[in-house]
């Protein structure tokens, strides 16, 4: 499957994020960043 647990956190909630294809999706917030942000 295409799904990883990173443990970073979303910068709104502090919950730790999901990573979906080229995605960061936070449980409580949805996609947070994608691959075409920098950060980290």
């Amino acid at each position: 499957m295409s799904e990883e647990v990173t443990g970073r956190p979303c910068p709104l909630c502090e919950e730790g994020m999901v990573r979906r294809h080229c995605k960061y999706v936070c449980p409580r917030h949805g996609v947070v960043y994608d691959c075409a942000d920098t950060f980290w």
